[in-house]
């Protein structure tokens, strides 16, 4: 609920993003929701430092992906 509460306190910011940062400012989110109970495990007294930690985790994990993908690109070039 608290986190929920912090994404709408930023609705003025989201309305005023084009179309296609809403839908990043939205896949941010979605990553802080994916974490919300690792978040409230952590005990962080200010919600957002565990939602930033939600977004640089979801951003670390598609960067390794993507290092992965280029990895095997690399070893089996077409």
């Amino acid at each position: 609920m608290a986190l929920e509460n912090e994404i709408k306190s930023w609705n003025g910011f989201i309305k005023a993003l084009r179309s296609d940062d809403r839908e990043a400012f939205e896949q941010m989110m979605n990553s802080c929701r994916s974490h919300a109970s690792a978040a409230g495990n952590a005990t962080r007294p200010v919600l957002l430092e565990a939602m930033f930690m939600s977004i640089l985790l979801a951003q670390q994990k598609a960067l390794m992906g993507i290092k992965k993908e280029v990895a095997g690109i690399k070893k089996h070039p077409d």
